[in-house]
């Protein structure tokens, strides 16, 4: 479905985030709470102005997630009568963009004013590694037609990876840079699970997963919370002296399960950028910063390629020759994404939103990009059965 331009749809004007890792003593409630506050401060609102919360889902705990479900954030922060609704959101890896959508809508239309979105989770420590590992590697795969015969995420991504190299003529080395580059940008993140530094060499010499992905290609659990508040574009600069406009949106869901996707190499990443460009009046050459959803190193190549960042083939390469390390012609994932700050469930793509509205906000710290105006965001879930690409900006266009 095309888009046409209507301005801005919504705004972020405050964002949250405490550090990913694993923190045995801290509590979700407590990670939850902690950066829905820094969020509403960040915002320049009373925390009675929110009207809606809307935290996404948590994996480790179904009474914990019962307990976002049913309101008890609300009571936590003291809105107890003021918050209009509390809903969840969950859209697994996309929850970050689909939160945002949702909260979008919601102020665009009127129904909110001030929506706070939320996500925590303990992958990390609040299960026995064995339970984790199970749960979060088999959730969102078919039961009856691969569950049963191994499929699980890492074969997943080894199948998309296997048959991407055949096709483009990628590298296993070209495919591990990406790891490097991310990791490049985690040295500047406080809030990242891995600060060390990394080479190509450490990432091939790491153990065989699924053949041919390397433990250094996977993503670790970890626990994490991050938020945002989303007001209407027209209230932002009231709030804030630098707001981050939402000017485009787009998606396709494209499967559920992987054997029922024709071209495990693109998935919908072309249409849904198309129609995220076309919302915003903006092409790929005027990305300044692309904040790629990563839980495994292939998907950043496809999703560069199939948004018209880098032509189809070139990714590797392109990566490999530094050019989305900090100081690069196209900054990449700046939080070190989930292969290098930790991947939390439907965390990992809240918080790498959370980077994106960052760098367009200029809190990037150590690793703000000099020119963050235009940046691109990507998020997918499950078996990587949707494409979500969104595009924010400093300017109300």
């Amino acid at each position: 479905m095309a888009h046409t331009r209507s301005g801005p749809l919504a705004a972020v004007v405050g964002i949250g985030e405490v550090p990913t890792g694993k923190f045995a003593d801290r509590s979700a409630l407590e990670a939850a709470a902690a950066v829905a506050r820094m969020a509403v401060k960040d915002s320049g609102l009373d925390r009675r102005q929110i009207d809606v919360i809307m935290p996404t889902g948590s994996i480790f705990s179904r009474d914990f997630n019962s307990d976002l479900i049913f309101g008890h954030l609300v009571e936590e922060l003291g809105m107890s009568g003021s918050v209009h609704a509390n809903l969840q959101v969950m859209a697994g890896g996309a929850s970050g963009s689909t939160l945002l959508k949702t909260a979008s809508a919601l102020v665009k239309s009127g129904i909110a004013r001030n929506v706070l979105c939320v996500h925590a989770d303990r992958l990390g420590t609040g299960l026995p590694i064995e339970q984790a590992i199970d749960v979060f590697s088999t959730l969102g795969i078919p039961q009856e037609w691969e569950r049963p015969f191994g499929q699980h995420f890492s074969s997943i991504a080894a199948l998309i990876t296997r048959r991407y190299m055949h096709e483009t003529g990628t590298t296993e080395e070209q495919i591990s840079s990406v790891c490097v580059a991310l990791r490049k940008w985690a040295e500047l993140n406080p809030h990242a699970m891995f600060r060390k530094p990394l080479t190509v060499e450490e990432v091939m010499a790491s153990k065989v997963l699924s053949e041919p992905l390397h433990a250094k290609q996977s993503n670790m659990l970890a626990d994490g919370a991050s938020a945002f508040v989303v007001t209407r574009a027209e209230a932002a600069a009231d709030l804030t002296d630098s707001p981050c406009y939402v000017l485009g949106v787009g998606g396709r869901v494209t499967h559920y399960a992987l054997s029922q996707e024709q071209d495990m190499t693109r998935f919908g990443y072309a249409d849904a950028g198309a129609d995220a460009y076309a919302m915003a009046g903006v092409d790929a050459k005027d990305i300044d910063v692309a904040e790629i959803y990563d839980s495994y190193p292939v998907f950043n190549l496809i999703a560069l390629e199939e948004l018209g960042l880098v032509e189809r083939g070139a990714a590797g390469a392109f990566v490999a020759a530094g050019h989305t390390w900090p100081g690069g012609k196209l900054p990449m994932t700046t939080n070190g994404g989930m292969l290098s700050q930790g991947h939390t469930g439907a965390g990992g793509g809240v918080a790498v939103m959370v980077e994106a509205v960052r760098q367009v906000m200029g809190k990037g710290g150590e690793r703000q990009v000099p020119k963050a105006d235009l940046v691109l965001e990507t998020s997918t879930g499950g078996s990587y059965m949707d494409a979500q690409v969104v595009i924010l900006g400093r300017e109300a266009r």
